[in-house]
């Protein structure tokens, strides 16, 4: 059903580089990520002659598909686990549907187990979580304030996204303006711009048993404690989706997140762009084309980044890049504490909480020892110590047992914190260490969680780095708290002439989202069209 899903995106070349070097291009895509592959489709369905150049073996970027383990029977997306925020806008425009797409709904979309062998469930059925609640004996006060909670930021994702406009596509609003959207209210505007996520918690809740389970969402992926400002809003990055038009949720790929990618892919290449992979670029001559790693010159009008901007700096001559332009890029912030934690399983874990049951594996799962000891955590990051007290799992195999040998799983966990530079050895020399904090983490709460394991890999930002591209291994491509988001978000048109960026450091974030993509595929057809 999708020739690019059949390889896991190893394409290859299309035809020998001297032949797609003999073309001249409308428009060459370096990178190919979701959000390039998305650009790349949008631009050839408008009838542009478009060259995707992947250096990596196969298309995906950090939405791909691997085989890391011995048994190359289980099949992993290594850095996207889930998905929540591909927009409907391009899974429609682009039919992903027909071309392999199919989604799971992670149900429960979290499930916290404690200490005391008690458990937070937040489930698709909003009884069910009510239930819970209850079961926690929690007050009145804290299960009311937990449902405000989830409403407040239910109402800014609506008065965002589904309002007069939709924010996520084509330019950011300015802050007058998505104060407008927010109806002026103080509330939503501080978590917009300023609150920390443990501040918006203090709000609505006092149990702190309800804080330590949620505080999570406002730093995944961020280099932040929860007591840091802006982490409200990484809450609301994440949960501005509608995924299936069941609003703000999370559900797995069948086959992995590669298959977004791949079907993208597809997409792509049906409307005539031309995909290659294994084919690095060294360097971005502005106006003429870009130059491979091996020298070939690739003539082109228009060049479209989905590397991140760090790179496309690197790849771009001194003298083509604006004085403030460039600082702006030097400066963009893309310190990463995110570790990955990747895991072949011969069997699921039970946990304390829940003996024997293995619902949990239907949803995502939340191992923290607390928000107090996540915010000592990061400052332990800081200091350049791994110091793994926030891990978020995701069991593809038990909706989808197809990337797996039978009776066996997958297992993947989104760990924070530890810093792309470690003190006292590096990765190289740390990293079982590393490990082994993942493994007393979900053993507190799954006391057989080692036993489960037959394989696992540990990858910190350097690792991400090196097996994706993305500088200092930030899986956003940048930062997502305020300061880096909205019009403060990277554009699609650069300060260079004929040069453009579509990953994931452009508005509206980063995730698997695809409007960067989109989003940049209209900035360089509004301009073509301007141009004539």
């Amino acid at each position: 059903m999708n020739s690019v899903a059949d390889v896991l995106g190893r394409v290859g070349l299309p035809a020998p580089i001297a032949e797609l070097a003999a073309r001249h291009w409308d428009v060459v895509v370096v990178g190919g990520g979701h959000n390039g592959l998305t650009c790349a489709a949008y631009l050839a369905r408008a009838g542009q002659d478009v060259l995707v150049l992947e250096a990596r073996e196969r298309l995906g970027g950090a939405a791909t598909l691997e085989q890391p383990f011995p048994d190359d029977r289980f099949v992993i997306s290594p850095c996207a686990y889930v998905v929540g925020l591909l927009d409907d806008v391009v899974i429609r425009e682009l039919e992903l549907a027909r071309r392999g797409l199919e989604v799971f709904v992670a149900d429960p979309q979290l499930w916290v187990p404690f200490d005391d062998g008690t458990a937070f469930g937040q489930w698709m059925d909003d009884a069910r979580t009510q239930a819970g609640l209850e079961a926690l004996r929690l007050s009145a006060k804290d299960i009311d304030g937990y449902w405000a909670y989830e409403h407040f930021f239910d109402d800014m994702r609506k008065r965002l996204r589904t309002g007069p406009r939709d924010t996520w596509i084509g330019a950011s609003p300015s802050r007058a303006e998505l104060e407008e959207l927010l109806g002026h209210d103080r509330l939503m505007i501080d978590a917009l711009f300023e609150a920390s996520i443990a501040d918006v918690l203090d709000e609505f809740v006092t149990d702190q048993r309800l804080k330590d389970a949620l505080f999570g969402q406002g730093v995944i992926g961020t280099y932040a404690g929860p007591n840091d400002p802006g982490t409200a809003s990484v809450k609301l990055m994440h949960f501005q989706g509608d995924l299936l038009g069941h609003g703000p949720i999370w559900g797995y790929v069948k086959g992995g997140m590669g298959m977004i990618s791949f079907a993208i892919a597809e997409a792509a290449r049906d409307a005539g762009a031309v995909l290659a992979a294994g084919v690095p670029v060294g360097a971005v001559r502005p106006g003429e084309g870009v130059e491979l790693e091996d020298g070939t010159f690739i003539r082109a009008t228009t060049v479209v980044s989905n590397a991140d901007p760090k790179r496309l700096l690197n790849l771009l001559p001194v003298e083509a890049v604006p004085v403030g332009y460039r600082r702006r890029l030097e400066d963009w912030d893309i310190r990463s504490p995110v570790v990955k934690f990747n895991a072949a399983l011969r069997r699921l874990p039970s946990w304390t909480a829940a003996p024997g049951e293995t619902f949990m594996a239907l949803g995502t799962v939340d191992v923290t020892t607390g928000l107090a000891a996540a915010q000592e955590a990061f400052a332990a990051c800081e200091t350049g110590h791994p110091a793994v007290g926030f891990g978020e799992i995701y069991v593809q195999t038990l909706h989808d047992p197809s990337p797996a040998p039978p009776g066996r799983h997958l297992l993947s966990v989104f760990g924070q914190y530890a810093p792309y530079t470690l003190v006292g050895g590096g990765w190289d020399t740390r990293r079982d260490e590393v490990a082994r904090q993942f493994i007393d983490l979900i053993g507190r709460f799954a006391p057989d969680f080692e036993d489960c394991l037959e394989a696992y890999e540990v990858l910190g930002p350097p690792d991400i780095e090196a097996k994706v591209g993305l500088t200092g291994g930030h899986i956003f491509q940048g930062e997502v708290r305020p300061s880096q988001m909205w019009e403060h978000r990277l554009t699609p048109r650069t300060e260079v002439p004929g040069v453009y960026l579509c990953g994931a450091a452009t508005h509206p974030a980063g995730s698997v989202i695809a409007l960067n993509g989109r989003n940049a595929a209209h900035a360089v057809l509004d301009d073509l069209r301007r141009a004539r």
